[in-house]
């Protein structure tokens, strides 16, 4: 009889542990190897998985990593790329479904857990809006601009127009700092009081500009800047 290969049954005892005990009880490369037995009917994906660790960092790194710089690792085809992409946007709007049509101010903590699993780790600067009702129940999100690793074009009357047209009587801007800071800067603060300002004129109220970044966040309320 042929020997049976070293990782026959390593699926099943895998699949196993997780629906027992959850992804706690898995370090990062095997819940990799969870997610590829997906994309990968047979066969030993663990040097796929550790591959990719070693090239991205963390489970969290390697769902977000561009599908360009996945396709770079042997043996990761499109159908396991895939995969890996739909992990992370299934994350992304589960965490957006805990603010839709919520009070957004009483359900802080949900709102930057969203935009961090949403931007933070993107490689482009991203501008996004939240527009709020008179209660504050989040009405619309949007993502406005991408700009480049360091710099995202803002219009302030462009987004006052836009708050104007979907009856938003309030706002709370997020953009992502790719370098890994969340600190403002000074173009962050300039911009952030020209939309102020802006809407001010208009009955449009800027509640929060938060900075996301995979390291934290900063919110400009917090830090006195609003």
């Amino acid at each position: 009889m042929l020997d049976k290969p070293h990782y026959a049954g390593h699926r099943k005892r895998l699949r196993d542990r997780f629906l027992k005990s959850g992804s706690s009880a898995l370090p990062d490369y095997e819940m990799l190897e969870l997610v590829l037995f997906m994309a990968q009917p047979r066969g030993d994906v663990k040097p796929v998985a550790k591959s990719l660790l070693k090239q991205f960092g963390s489970y969290a790194g390697v769902i977000t990593a561009e599908e360009k710089e996945l396709k770079k690792i042997a043996g990761l085809g499109d159908v396991a790329v895939a995969a890996l992409k739909i992990i992370r946007d299934a994350a992304i709007r589960l965490s957006q479904d805990e603010i839709t049509g919520q009070p957004v101010l009483s359900s802080w903590q949900a709102l930057l857990d969203y935009c961090r699993s949403a931007m933070g780790r993107e490689q482009k600067e991203q501008f996004r809006i939240f527009f709020l009702n008179r209660k504050n129940v989040l009405i619309a999100d949007e993502l406005q601009q991408v700009g480049t690793v360091d710099h995202t074009p803002v219009y302030p009357r462009e987004v006052v127009k836009r708050a104007l047209d979907l009856g938003a009587t309030a706002i709370i801007m997020a953009h992502n700092h790719p370098s890994g800071d969340s600190t403002p800067s000074k173009g962050d603060i300039a911009m952030t009081q020209e939309v102020k300002e802006a809407g001010s004129k208009l009955g449009i109220s800027v509640h929060d500009h938060v900075i996301v970044s995979r390291n934290g966040t900063s919110s400009f309320k917090s830090l006195g800047l609003l």
